[in-house]
C-alpha cells in the first residue's frame, strides 16, 4: 500500500538562493566557455588550446558550490570526477580542437553509463542529484529528502528517473559525435553546451512533470486504500 500521504512536507527554502544558484551555473557552465573560448581564439591560441582553456570555468563552478555549501555532498564528488575524467582525457591521444570536442561528447555519454550502472547500488545517482535541486542543502532540508526513501512509490521514481537519463545522455553523446565530424569548431563550440543544457532543460521538465504524476498518483491510491479500509471496518463495527 502506498504511503504519499504520510510523506512530511518539504522545509521552507531560500528561493534566492535557488535562483543565484542557477544564474551560476549557467553562467559558468555556457556562458563563460563561449566567451572564453572566443576571445582567446581572436588573440591568437589554437582552438585546441582555447578550447581546454574554456573548461576551467566549470572546475571554478563546481569550487564555488562546494565552497558556499561548504560541505563535497555525492553530487560535488560526482561532478569532480567527471571533470578529472575529462580532464585526463582530453591530455591523452590525438590533440585536436575535434577530438577534444569527440571525448567532451564521450564523457556526458559515460555519464549516461554511469546514471544506469546505479540502478544496481543502495541508491541511483537521480536520489543525489533530486536532492541537491531539491532542497537548500540545510541538515533540515537534507534529512527531509533522505527519509522519503523508505516509500517504495519514491524509490520507483527515482530509478525511472535515473533510466530515462541514462538512455538521453548516451543518445545526447551520440549525436554530439556525429556533429563534430560534420560541424566546424567554432559552431560546436556553441552547438555543444547548448546540446548539453537544452538535454538537461528538456530532463528537467520531463522530471517535474513525472515527479508530480507520481506523487498524485500515490495519493489517489493512499486515498483509494484509506476508503476501502473505512468501508471494510464499517461492516465490523456494525456487526460489532
Amino acid at each position: 500500500m502506498s504511503t504519499a500521504l504520510a510523506r512530511p512536507a518539504p522545509p521552507a527554502r531560500s528561493g534566492s538562493a535557488s535562483a543565484l544558484g542557477w544564474i551560476l551555473t549557467i553562467g559558468l557552465n555556457v556562458v563563460a566557455p563561449i566567451v572564453t573560448y572566443n576571445a582567446l581564439v581572436d588573440h591568437g591560441w589554437s582552438e585546441f588550446s582555447a578550447l581546454l582553456a574554456s573548461g576551467a570555468w566549470p572546475v571554478l563552478d563546481s569550487a564555488v558550490h562546494v565552497a558556499w555549501r561548504r560541505k563535497l555532498d555525492e553530487f560535488a564528488v560526482v561532478t569532480l570526477v567527471f571533470l578529472v575524467i575529462t580532464a585526463v582525457v582530453s591530455l591523452v591521444g590525438a590533440h585536436s580542437a575535434r577530438a577534444l570536442l569527440i571525448k567532451d561528447s564521450a564523457v556526458t555519454g559515460l555519464f549516461g553509463l554511469l546514471c544506469l550502472a546505479t540502478l544496481l547500488a543502495s541508491r541511483p545517482l537521480m536520489f543525489y542529484f533530486g536532492r541537491k535541486f531539491a532542497t537548500d542543502g540545510t541538515p533540515q532540508s537534507t534529512a527531509w529528502w533522505n527519509g522519503l526513501w523508505q516509500y517504495e512509490g519514491f524509490r520507483r521514481t527515482m530509478n525511472v528517473m535515473t533510466t530515462v537519463w541514462g538512455v538521453a545522455y548516451l543518445a545526447e553523446a551520440a549525436v554530439r559525435i556525429a556533429l563534430a565530424y560534420v560541424l566546424p569548431t567554432s559552431t560546436m563550440v556553441v552547438v555543444s553546451p547548448v546540446m548539453i543544457y537544452g538535454v538537461l532543460g528538456l530532463l528537467g521538465v520531463w522530471t517535474a512533470l513525472y515527479g508530480k504524476r507520481s506523487q498524485a498518483e500515490g495519493e489517489r491510491r493512499e486515498a483509494e486504500a484509506i476508503a476501502a479500509g473505512a468501508a471494510a471496518a464499517g461492516p465490523r463495527d456494525s456487526a460489532g
